[in-house]
């Protein structure tokens, strides 16, 4: 049976589902990101997320139900990516389709995003539609795999 994966903008409403994602131990561990606070969670998608029309963001909804979200944005003059899905949809293909769909619409190339070294699945993920490994860079402590997607998607 096929999960009906779709892109929608963020609702407000939508933030303490992602904040809950955020605040889930295992995710924290894979991603080495430290959960925030919710009122500088909050804020941070409330001005810098939500607030920046340099900043594209869409809700994953799977069969209607609120999934995850994939960000893109600009750090100096690099567009990155980032996406944060809830446990329970993980390794059922939806980040894979997700990602596809998301694509489809950030057209900005190249396009970076930078998962931590010993996150193999977000890895293989941004593998599989065509990143390229560009080398390492570091976050504090943690190494991170710099990935590099030069060319759009091809249209269907």
């Amino acid at each position: 049976m096929s999960e009906d994966v779709r892109l929608r903008d963020v609702e407000t409403a939508d933030l303490e589902v992602f904040l809950a994602h955020e605040h889930d131990p295992e995710a924290a561990r894979r991603s080495r990101f430290a959960p925030r606070e919710r009122e500088a969670f909050m804020r941070h998608w409330t001005t810098r997320i939500l607030g920046d029309p340099a900043v594209h963001v869409q809700a994953v909804t799977v069969d209607g139900d609120l999934a995850g979200n994939l960000v893109a944005w600009w750090e100096d003059d690099r567009r990155f990516i980032g996406y944060w899905f809830g446990r329970e949809f993980w390794g059922r293909g939806i980040g894979s389709r997700a990602m596809e769909l998301f694509l489809r619409q950030e057209r900005i190339r190249p396009l970076h995003a930078d998962p931590f070294h010993a996150n193999t699945g977000s890895v293989r993920l941004l593998e599989r539609h065509g990143f390229q490994r560009a080398g390492t860079v570091r976050h504090g402590d943690d190494e991170h795999i710099l990935l590099v997607l030069h060319s759009p998607p091809a249209r269907r």
